[in-house]
């Protein structure tokens, strides 16, 4: 019982982690002239790094230690309790405001997050075959095809800058579904790649996993950042979660095979994605409506 409390304080820790880091980033990018280069001037502030260490430097390692105690069922929705964080800090610290309904759109976020945490489609990831030829095609379908939605997105920014803030966000939002779908494999083989006990085709899983998490994560990171000198952080942020909450379901059904413990938990699971639509709905048209007055 110890270790499932400090599993769900390690949890919140990590959420709480992210969007600090994330609040911190924004307040920089908002003191970013328009006509500067935006990553080459953010790679050489040291608090912006700062911030990068928290997101992904401690946020991540509370998040690994959180799934080893408790698994993968709660932990989104421990996580989203951050969104809190992003709240207080956009209109305290970062000075952006937030409406009543933006309000109750991010509310409604965070509880459907949390339903989607309680719906236990769970993955044992130590019972999937990896190497399978076909479990291997669908890893390489579902990876080309959130890529070549990000490059959908990449376009359509150019063409419609009203909602520039909103497809980078989401194209932000697809590279971190790539990313916490592969490091699955990765955490399956890393143990025997330190231990010398790996097949050269666990060796090929983890420099391919190795590899697409650093890629990734840099174009998330790049993105969201774009995304950032484009809006309220209050707004995007909620936008950048809905691939990598609505994605886990395709995961779970279409790339590795499984069967809902009950009826119920693909109750919560629809029940949780209508609530995430409506919300990303509310702030997506709230986030245009700044961008045009820009």
């Amino acid at each position: 019982m110890e270790a499932y409390w400090l599993g769900v304080l390690l949890a919140i820790f990590s959420g709480v982690s992210h969007y600090t880091g994330l609040l911190i980033e924004k307040s920089i990018i908002n003191k970013i002239p328009p006509d500067v280069k935006l990553m080459k001037n953010l790679v050489r502030t040291p608090l912006w790094l700062f911030a990068l260490f928290l997101r992904f430097g401690v946020g991540t390692i509370f998040y690994m230690i959180a799934q080893v105690l408790i698994g993968p069922v709660l932990i989104p929705g421990l996580i989203a309790s951050g969104l809190v964080i992003l709240v207080l800090g956009s209109t305290k610290i970062i000075g952006e405001k937030l409406a009543t309904l933006e309000i109750i759109a991010i509310a409604m976020m965070i509880f459907a997050i949390t339903l989607i945490g309680l719906s236990e489609l769970s993955i044992e990831i130590s019972e999937i075959n990896l190497l399978n030829l076909e479990f291997i095609i669908r890893m390489a379908i579902y990876t080309c095809a959130l890529v070549f939605l990000a490059i959908v997105f990449q376009i359509f920014q150019k063409k419609y800058g009203d909602i520039r803030g909103i497809l980078f966000a989401l194209i932000s939002g697809l590279m971190f579904s790539l990313s916490s779908f592969w490091i699955s494999p990765l955490m399956a083989v890393i143990t025997h790649i330190f231990s010398g006990t790996f097949n050269i085709g666990e060796l090929i899983l983890f420099i391919v996993s190795s590899f697409m998490l650093v890629l990734t994560n840099i174009f998330a990171v790049t993105k969201m950042a774009e995304a950032l000198h484009h809006g309220q952080a209050s707004n995007l942020v909620p936008i950048q979660n809905v691939p990598q909450q609505i994605t886990p379901a395709i995961v779970y059904f279409l790339i590795f095979f499984k069967i809902p413990p009950s009826i119920f938990s693909i109750i919560l699971f629809m029940i949780a994605s209508i609530l995430i639509l409506i919300s990303s709905f509310i702030l997506g048209k709230r986030q245009a409506h700044i961008e045009e007055i820009k």
